[in-house]
C-alpha cells in the first residue's frame, strides 16, 4: 500500500516541528532529522506526538484536487456524519453528504477519509515502533506507547465505522487492511472481527499505560481512553457492563460535578470548558479558518457560511426552559421552510476550539449501559440527573422498557447535536433507520443497515494495492 510507507517519517517530522515549539537542543539541517533525533529524548518524542495531534485537525491535503473545505481534519468526518442525519439541514459545503450520496470509489470524501486515517495509523505505528526500539527509560516508554495505541485504536475505530456496516451485523464482513506495525508491503482486506480485536486490545493497553495528567486537553489521557473504550464497545453492541464501567470512569462517577449547564450557551468554542474532556485547541496563528466544522457552518451571526439549519421537528423536542434550546427564527421565511430555524450553539471565530468528547456523553452512555443490563431504575435516575441539570423545570417521565431507551437516545441527540454525528452513530450501531421530516431541503431516508451508512473502498487504493481487487465494491 503506497500510503503506508515508512519513508514518510521525514516529511512528518518537518511538519511536527513546524507546528509546535522545537524541542531539539540545536537546529539541524532538514535532511538530518532522523528517527535517532526523535527517539533519543523525550523532547523529540513529545514533538512527534504533538505533530500527530496537530494533523488530526489539519486542513488535510494529499493532492490539489481534494484541497477543499469539506475534507479537513477529523472534524470534517464528524460533520459529514452529522448532516447525514435528520436533525440538521445543510445548504453549503457537505451537500453531497447531506444527500447521503457521497460514497462512490472516486469521490473525494471516500478517498480523503481513507488516506487521512491511514496516514495517521502509519504515524501511530511509527511512534510505537520508534519508542519500543529506543533507549528511553521504561516508564517513559510505557506512556508514549500507550499514546500510540490510543491513537491507533481511535483511527482504526473511525475506519471501521466509515467503511463497513455495524459490527453487530456481520463481524466477518470485509474491513480495511490491518497494519499493526510500520509496513512496506500492502495488505488485503481484513474483517471487522480482526479490526475490532486490535482496537479493543489497543485501547485496553492505552488505559493501563496512560496517566491522568497531560499537557492539555488536546491530548488523550486515561479518562479520555476510558471514554473511547465505552464508544467502541457501544459500537460493537456488547459487553454493556464494561461500557458502564468505562463511561463511569471517564467522567469520574459524580454527574453533578461533571456537568456545568451554565456554560452550554457560551459558544462551544473553548477547550477549557468544564464539560470538555477532549478537544482540538485552535490558536490565531494555527487556525483552520473557514474549514472548521461545525462552527463555520452552523453560526449565522458571525462571518461564515450560514449553511446549516435545524429541523423543525427536532426543535420541538426542546422545552422553552432547556438551556440547550438555542434555536432562533432568524430569517423571514414561511413556516415549514428549511431555513426557518437556526442554532447559536456554536460560535465561529478563527480561534474556536473543536469538541471531541464531553462528560454528558459519558453519563448518557452509562445510562444506556444500565438499561441494557436490565437496570432500568438506575438508568432512569441517571438520565434524569442530566435532564434536570439542563432544564430546571424537567419532569421525570414514567417511561420503561423500549420507551426508556428511546428517551435516552433522544437525549443523546439533544445534548450533542452538531458535534460528532451522534444520531448517525446510534442508528448504525443499533441497526435503525433515519427518517427526515418534510421541511428538509432533501428528504432522503435511510433504512436499517442501509448501504449508505458506509463508504465504498476508494479507487486509488484499489489501483495501488495488488491485494485488493475492484470486485471489493461489488454489492457495497
Amino acid at each position: 500500500m503506497k500510503n503506508i510507507s515508512k519513508f514518510l517519517i521525514g516529511v512528518w517530522v518537518l511538519f511536527a516541528f513546524s507546528g509546535c515549539e522545537s524541542f531539539l537542543d540545536e537546529p539541524k539541517p532538514t535532511d538530518s532529522l532522523t528517527s535517532d533525533a526523535i527517539y533519543s529524548s523525550t523532547e523529540g518524542v513529545d514533538a512527534y506526538l504533538s505533530g500527530i495531534y496537530r494533523n488530526m485537525r489539519a486542513q488535510y491535503e494529499y493532492s490539489t484536487d481534494v484541497a477543499t473545505t469539506d475534507v479537513g481534519g477529523i472534524y470534517s468526518m464528524y460533520f459529514a456524519r452529522t448532516v447525514k442525519g435528520s436533525d440538521l439541514i445543510q445548504n453549503s459545503w457537505y451537500n453531497f453528504d447531506y444527500e447521503n450520496d457521497n460514497r462512490e470509489p472516486t469521490y473525494r470524501r471516500v478517498r480523503v477519509t481513507w488516506q487521512f486515517l491511514f496516514d495517521l495509523v502509519n504515524h501511530a505505528n511509527t511512534l510505537i515502533e520508534g519508542v519500543t526500539n529506543s533507549d528511553l527509560p521504561d516508564a517513559d516508554k510505557q506512556i508514549y506507547i500507550a499514546h500510540g495505541k490510543a491513537l491507533r485504536a481511535y483511527f482504526y475505530f473511525q475506519l471501521a465505522l466509515e467503511y463497513q456496516l455495524s459490527y453487530a451485523v456481520a463481524p466477518n464482513a470485509p474491513a480495511p487492511p490491518l497494519y499493526d506495525q510500520v509496513s512496506y508491503e500492502p495488505k488485503g482486506m481484513s474483517t471487522l472481527e480482526e479490526v475490532y480485536t486490535l482496537i479493543v486490545s489497543d485501547i485496553n493497553d492505552a488505559i493501563a499505560g496512560l496517566p491522568d495528567t497531560r499537557i492539555n486537553k488536546s491530548y488523550i489521557n486515561k479518562s479520555v481512553a476510558y471514554g473511547l473504550k465505552a464508544r467502541i464497545l457501544m459500537a460493537m453492541n456488547k459487553d454493556w457492563d464494561q461500557v458502564e464501567a468505562a463511561a463511569n470512569a471517564a467522567y469520574g462517577g459524580n454527574p453533578a460535578a461533571a456537568l456545568a449547564a451554565g456554560e452550554y450557551s457560551d459558544g462551544f468554542d473553548d477547550i477549557e470548558a468544564t464539560e470538555w474532556m477532549w478537544g482540538m485547541d485552535q490558536q490565531a496563528d494555527q487556525s483552520n479558518y473557514y474549514y472548521v466544522a461545525p462552527h463555520a457552518f452552523t453560526d449565522h451571526y458571525h462571518d461564515a457560511y450560514y449553511g446549516t439549519y435545524v429541523d423543525a421537528n427536532f426543535v420541538s423536542d426542546f422545552s422553552a426552559s432547556d438551556v440547550r434550546n438555542l434555536f432562533q427564527k432568524l430569517y423571514d421565511v414561511p413556516e415549514g421552510d428549511f431555513q426557518e430555524w437556526v442554532t447559536s450553539k456554536f460560535v465561529f471565530s478563527f480561534e474556536a476550539d473543536i469538541p471531541m468528547m464531553r462528560t454528558p456523553e459519558m453519563i448518557l452512555m452509562e445510562a444506556e449501559a444500565l438499561y441494557h443490563q436490565s437496570q432500568e431504575t438506575e438508568a432512569h435516575d441517571l438520565l434524569f440527573v442530566l435532564q434536570s441539570n439542563r432544564d430546571p423545570n424537567a419532569v421525570k417521565s414514567s417511561a420503561t422498557g423500549a420507551a426508556l431507551l428511546e428517551e435516552i437516545l433522544l437525549e443523546r441527540r439533544k445534548e450533542m447535536y452538531g458535534e460528532n454525528g451522534i444520531q448517525w452513530f446510534d442508528a448504525k450501531r443499533l441497526q435503525r433507520g433515519i427518517t427526515r421530516g418534510p421541511n428538509h431541503r432533501v428528504v432522503v431516508n435511510l433504512e436499517p443497515n442501509d448501504k449508505r451508512f458506509y463508504l465504498k473502498i476508494p479507487k486509488t487504493e484499489i489501483d495501488s494495492n495488488p491485494n485488493i481487487e475492484e470486485s471489493v465494491n461489488d454489492g457495497r
